[in-house]
């Protein structure tokens, strides 16, 4: 049928009309205009990620949602934190709430991973890139989840002093980020 959970019907070797007919019996499950998952798969974290990549490949997943991924925060977002291009529409997907922020140039380019999630390519931005947007994003999120975030993912080992540095270049936060960096990296 498909190779993962969630699957668009447009890019599905199945036909229409034996979609529906599936849909009909059970097999499967509608959960978005012409998008459906295997009624039988097993649940996985993060569905609502790839969900978002279904309707909006483009968009990346930032800030809170992104530490959620990689297991930086326990902060539930309550939302699925995205960053699009500037200029590009927002998507519209009735079963998620959206925090949109809007990037341009290397800040929306830099740091772009792509996991894969219910058998969907999902893009989520790195863990130092994250850590950086936090910083830039503070005001929204707060200056508290931010240096958590940078502390925990540095105890864990999962950034390097290059990476925090060059995303806090890129993200033009470096200023802000130095004070931080320099107490954490000593």
């Amino acid at each position: 049928m498909a190779t993962g959970a969630l699957f668009r019907v447009r890019s599905s070797p199945l036909h229409r009309v034996g979609i529906r007919q599936l849909a009909r019996e059970g097999r499967l499950l509608e959960m978005g205009r012409g998008i459906y998952r295997v009624a039988d798969a097993p649940l996985e974290s993060h569905e609502d990620l790839a969900l978002l990549a279904l309707r909006k490949p483009d968009a990346v997943i930032c800030l809170l949602s992104a530490l959620r991924f990689h297991e930086l925060t326990t902060e539930s977002p309550g939302a699925v934190w995205i960053a699009i291009e500037s200029h590009a529409r927002a998507p519209r997907i009735e079963s998620l709430r959206l925090k949109v922020h809007y990037l341009s140039g290397p800040a929306f380019r830099e740091g772009v991973e792509t996991h894969t999630i219910a058998g969907v390519p999902v893009r989520i931005y790195s863990i130092a890139k994250s850590v950086a947007d936090c910083f830039k994003f503070r005001n929204q999120i707060g200056t508290k989840t931010a240096i958590e975030a940078l502390k925990d993912a540095w105890k864990k080992k999962q950034v390097t002093t290059a990476d925090l540095y060059r995303f806090a270049r890129v993200c033009r936060v470096l200023n802000v980020m130095r004070p931080y960096l320099e107490g954490v990296l000593e």
